[in-house]
């Protein structure tokens, strides 16, 4: 199997961070296109008691996202071209569907590594991509 369109899941999270280096590294390696991918997910628009209308909300997080980004683009060596990708909705859902309309050959996504009650309260984002991907999945854990 070779890789020629790796998807890396990204957010604001240092192990996103972290893994967006391993899926960087892992592209250059093997001359993959490679693309970003962010989800932001509406439900935190009505979670939020600020006062502004949930469409506000959202496009302030799609601007955060572009700027979060650029600050990984900055991040690759010069001339290095990757796509990117801002979707709005469940993250786990967008990030497959990312992969399914791109088509990416591998997801690389970072995972906290809770477990137990943890991952049954907070969910993982990791584990459902993996369960629903049309492609492989490497799930880069937190630094030890």
């Amino acid at each position: 199997m070779t890789f020629k369109k790796i998807l890396i899941a990204i957010d604001s999270e240092p192990i996103a961070a972290h893994a967006a280096d391993v899926g960087v590294e892992l592209a250059r390696a093997v001359g993959a296109e490679m693309a970003f991918v962010h989800a932001v997910d509406p439900a935190m628009a009505y979670a939020a008691d600020t006062g502004l209308q949930p469409d506000v909300l959202i496009a302030s997080a799609r601007e955060t996202a572009r700027k979060l980004i650029a600050d990984f683009r900055r991040t690759l060596p010069e001339q290095t071209a990757a796509r990117e990708f801002i979707q709005i909705g469940d993250p786990h859902g967008e990030v497959v569907a990312a992969a399914r309309d791109w088509p990416a050959d591998l997801i690389v996504i970072g995972s906290h590594g809770r477990g137990g009650v943890k991952r049954a309260l907070l969910g993982s984002v990791a584990e459902s991509v993996m369960r629903q991907a049309p492609c492989p999945v490497l799930v880069v854990p937190a630094k030890g």
